[in-house]
């Protein structure tokens, strides 16, 4: 597992799956076209603030300025210690990314917020607006790092939208959010917006298995769950309450069949009591019923069965034989159903009950 001073540490190199997005900002500062604002859009964990810190830190970085011979021991090849490489790369060695790297750099300002839900004009006056006229201390630029950007209110936007009208020459803000359309349009109009893409499951699963060091079934069933989000995945590859959940779901769905009504509405209760995340208990349940429906499919063919739960491939094998391509059907529609049926607020205990009795069904 990864420790804060890695993860901290990282470049262009580990940003997976993102790589239109990373070329973006590297050519940026390849060939100084760096824009005042800049706006990264994407989830919850899904590496804002680490494309931030990694932008950040190369924009700073004294690397490329260094003696030969120092930089001769940052990279492994030539052409990575070349000026041009060394410019959009972080070396993390020098004393600009080292004081990053301990989040007290002089010209790398993150901007902070009492208050949890808001980030008020207060905030944005006194620690971008009355900061930004002083010139940098001691690299070529400021930047100003403002993370769940979108909590940003109205009069706090307005505050903001001044100052990217006429900044600074060697002023750079980067804007965190999740949600973009929160935001003013005047705001947006005057960032350059990067959006974060889902990635691929299947960098997703090779990541995990190389830096988290997971079995390949474990890596696929957290790249399955974390749709597209790189952070979401590592973080469940983590959890340790998942995992728990992810068992009691494979308990109750390899004996659905022979379950008594009693013991439904316990495993119901039980959902509640664990506390259990309801959408990843639903897709827990979706995956398993698909992998059944893609055994089932592959079952009397040479073609290899692409299913997630491969340590749970004799309860597949059995379920498939058991369920008709009908049944499984209909399964897959019920919990699409409870999905809707527990968004719009209906009872939550009938909900999942419903659902389990439609899995109980030939």
């Amino acid at each position: 597992m990864e420790t804060n001073i890695e993860i901290k540490c990282m470049t262009w190199n580990d940003v997976v799956g993102l790589t239109q997005l990373t070329d973006n900002l590297q050519n940026a500062i390849k060939h100084n076209k760096i824009s005042h604002a800049y706006l990264i859009q994407g989830e919850r964990l899904s590496g804002k603030r680490m494309i931030a810190d990694i932008f950040a830190r190369a924009l700073q970085c004294e690397g490329y300025k260094a003696p030969s011979e120092y930089q001769a021991t940052l990279f492994d090849s030539e052409e990575q210690n070349s000026d041009i490489f060394m410019k959009i790369r972080p070396c993390n060695q020098c004393k600009s990314c080292k004081q990053a790297l301990n989040e007290n750099h002089p010209d790398i300002i993150y901007v902070t917020h009492e208050k949890p839900n808001v980030i008020s004009v207060d905030n944005i006056r006194q620690q971008v607006n009355a900061d930004i006229g002083i010139k940098p201390y001691s690299g070529d630029y400021k930047v100003y790092i403002i993370d769940e950007a979108e909590k940003m209110n109205v009069q706090a936007q307005n505050a903001l939208l001044k100052t990217l009208e006429e900044p600074p020459e060697y002023a750079i803000i980067l804007l965190l959010a999740t949600r973009a359309e929160a935001m003013l349009q005047t705001i947006l109009s005057r960032c350059v917006v990067l959006n974060i893409k889902p990635v691929p499951d299947d960098l997703i699963k090779q990541y995990l298995m190389r830096k988290v060091q997971i079995p390949d079934y474990r890596a696929a069933v957290c790249a399955s769950f974390a749709r597209g989000n790189v952070g979401r995945a590592i973080e469940l590859a983590s959890n340790e309450n998942f995992d728990h959940m992810k068992s009691s779901v494979i308990g109750v769905l390899r004996r659905i069949s022979e379950m008594e009504i009693n013991q439904i509405a316990s495993e119901v209760k039980k959902i509640t009591e664990e506390k259990f995340d309801i959408n990843d208990y639903l897709d827990l349940c979706f995956i398993w019923y698909r992998d059944v429906l893609l055994y089932k499919a592959c079952e009397n063919t040479n073609k290899t069965c692409p299913i997630i739960f491969k340590e749970q491939l004799t309860d597949i094998t059995e379920a498939a034989k058991f369920y008709s391509y009908e049944a499984i059907e209909k399964i897959i529609h019920s919990i699409d159903i409870a999905r809707s049926r527990i968004t719009a607020n209906v009872n939550f205990d009938l909900t999942m009950e419903l659902m389990f009795f439609e899995m109980k069904t030939e």
